[in-house]
C-alpha cells in the first residue's frame, strides 16, 4: 500500500487558481477534457510565437494575432463538448490535474506530491526562457527549440497527473464516475 499524504490546508494551490480563471468548476472540466480541446491547447504556444514574431514582417499589426491567440487560449476549453468517452490518456490527465489542483484539500499519493510535476513545470519554463529569448533575437532554432522542450515538459506533467488520476480512481468513487 502507497503512503498517502493528508490535505495540508483549505488554501487554493495555484493551480486551483488558474482552474478558475479559466472558468473549470464542476462540470466544465468535463469540456476541458475532451481530447480535442486538450491536443488544439497545444497549438497555441506555436501560434503565439509565429504572432510574436510576425513583428518583423507587420509591426504593431502583431497584436492582432497575438490578442487571437489568448482568446484562441481563453476559449478553447469551453468550444468542445463532454467527450463521448474519458477512457483516453488526454482525458484522464486532465482528471489528474483537476485533482492535483485540489493537493491541498484531497489526501493523494505521496509520490504526486514529489517534485517531479514541479520539476515538470520547471523543464517547460527552461524551455519558455529559450523560446523568448529565440522571439527577442528573431532566431530559428531557439524558438523551436523552446517550443519542444515546453511541449516535452507539458506532456511529462500530464502523463504524471494520467498516473495520479489512475491511482486515485481506484480509491474515490466520485473520480472513478468520472471514466466512462
Amino acid at each position: 500500500m502507497t503512503a498517502t499524504v493528508p490535505p495540508t490546508s483549505d488554501k487554493p494551490t495555484s493551480e486551483r487558481r488558474v482552474a478558475r480563471l479559466f472558468g473549470l468548476e464542476g462540470e466544465r472540466w468535463m469540456r476541458h477534457a475532451n481530447p480535442l480541446s486538450v491536443w488544439t491547447r497545444f497549438s497555441v504556444l506555436s501560434l503565439l510565437a509565429l504572432s510574436i514574431w510576425s513583428r518583423d514582417w507587420i509591426g504593431l499589426y502583431c497584436l492582432i494575432p497575438v490578442a487571437l491567440s489568448i482568446v484562441w487560449m481563453m476559449v478553447n476549453p469551453i468550444l468542445f463538448k463532454e467527450p463521448r468517452s474519458t477512457r483516453n490518456w488526454a482525458s484522464k490527465g486532465v482528471f489528474g490535474e483537476r485533482i492535483f489542483a485540489d493537493r491541498n484539500t484531497v489526501e493523494i499519493p505521496a509520490e504526486f506530491r514529489s517534485r517531479v510535476p514541479n520539476l515538470a513545470n520547471a523543464y517547460s519554463t527552461l524551455g519558455l526562457v529559450l523560446l523568448a529569448y529565440g522571439l527577442i533575437m528573431l532566431s530559428l532554432l531557439p524558438v523551436v527549440a523552446g517550443i519542444i522542450i515546453v511541449h516535452g515538459g507539458k506532456l511529462w506533467y500530464i502523463d504524471r497527473m494520467v498516473l495520479l488520476f489512475d491511482r486515485m480512481k481506484e480509491r474515490v468513487p466520485e473520480y472513478a464516475a468520472w471514466e466512462y
